[in-house]
């Protein structure tokens, strides 16, 4: 993916409009996942995504494709973008608002089976929402994206040991707040994380 994205971004540095929307259509749902776990609000995170890669097209003069890794270079982008957004007075005006969270929908299994997973779902995004910062940031781009620490600490900034650390933290945290280490409660992290 990562050649290919290098050769789409040396055609839309030509002009090409057809690889830029190649390129953002083969990293839009890996972007907008990524906000939507950092924000928690679809309608939010669809906006903070199109922004972000209005952001990126504005930019992509500056990446490095010959040492850079694209998904790397998408995901800093979000990450300063969103940490930007919760800076911002749109932000505080939603916290006065409370604004209500979308309800997921499953499109298989049975009614309770359905029900089932959306509760230990919806549990394991409270515990995750309700994790420091900077702590969900690393649990995100870990478990989420499958990132590497070493990919983390590109995309974040910060030191290996420090990104060990916060993984560290944010899964015990996560214990606690899903019920104090139970082993059921483990298995439901791990599972829905």
């Amino acid at each position: 993916m990562a050649q290919s994205c290098n050769q789409l971004i040396k055609e839309i540095v030509k002009g090409n409009e057809a690889a830029m929307e190649l390129l953002v259509k083969s990293n839009y749902n890996m972007v907008h996942s990524f906000v939507y776990r950092s924000v928690g609000d679809y309608n939010i995170s669809y906006d903070l995504t199109q922004e972000i890669f209005i952001k990126m097209m504005k930019n992509i003069n500056k990446y490095d494709y010959k040492n850079g890794n694209f998904t790397h270079w998408i995901l800093k982008i979000a990450s300063n973008h969103y940490k930007d957004y919760f800076r911002s007075a749109a932000y505080k005006q939603r916290i006065n608002n409370k604004d209500i969270d979308g309800e997921e929908i499953y499109a298989d299994g049975t009614v309770v089976d359905i029900l089932e997973k959306n509760e230990s779902r919806k549990a394991v995004k409270k515990a995750v929402d309700n994790l420091p910062t900077l702590q969900r940031e690393a649990i995100i781009l870990k478990y989420y994206n499958n990132l590497k620490i070493k990919e983390i600490s590109e995309v974040t900034g910060f030191n290996e040991s420090t990104i060990k650390s916060r993984l560290f933290s944010g899964m015990g945290n996560l214990r606690k707040i899903m019920g104090g280490g139970k082993r059921e409660e483990k298995d439901k992290i791990n599972k829905y994380l």
